[in-house]
């Protein structure tokens, strides 16, 4: 078995989608970043591509190709459950925490914890989700932007 962590940081602007663990969350802000820019999704697919030593998303799925350009971050996290498989180790758990601030996400925390647990082939008791505001400090309480971490645990499959 292995343990992984990732973090992901976006900053919210005006006129894109909130995106967050696949939920478009109806808010007057999105978070800006080349592909949809889900920085839960980004940093559980972090946390699952370090417990394997892949990398880090970027390196797999790099801004500067335009074939990720607004891609759906669902889509990128079953990828990276698929580089996984392909090194012989599947998701076991993932456990996550949103920082932000405004708005609340608590009633889209099921369905986001539903699409991770679909993505990575596991049952929704694997997978957790919780979410804080900073107290309005920093960044994140200002309303500039969001931070998740995520820690994950891998096994090693035997190939078939």
């Amino acid at each position: 078995m292995r343990i992984g962590i990732g973090i992901d940081i976006h900053p919210l602007v005006a006129g894109r989608k909130l995106i967050i663990g696949g939920v478009d969350i109806p808010h007057d802000k999105g978070l800006d970043g080349h592909s949809d820019a889900d920085v839960l999704l980004h940093a559980i697919s972090d946390a699952l591509l370090g417990a394997a030593a892949l990398g880090d998303i970027g390196k797999h799925f790099p801004n500067s190709n335009p074939a990720y350009k607004d891609i759906d971050s669902q889509y990128l996290l079953k990828k990276v459950r698929q580089l996984l498989e392909r090194q012989n180790y599947k998701p076991v758990n993932v456990d996550a925490m949103l920082l932000l601030e405004k708005p609340k996400v608590a009633p889209h925390i099921l369905q986001m914890r539903k699409n991770i647990a679909k993505c990575l082939q596991l049952e929704l008791d694997a997978v957790s989700v919780k979410a804080t505001t900073s107290e309005q400090l920093g960044f994140v309480g200002k309303g500039e932007g969001a931070v998740a971490h995520a820690v994950c645990l891998i096994e090693k499959i035997n190939p078939t």
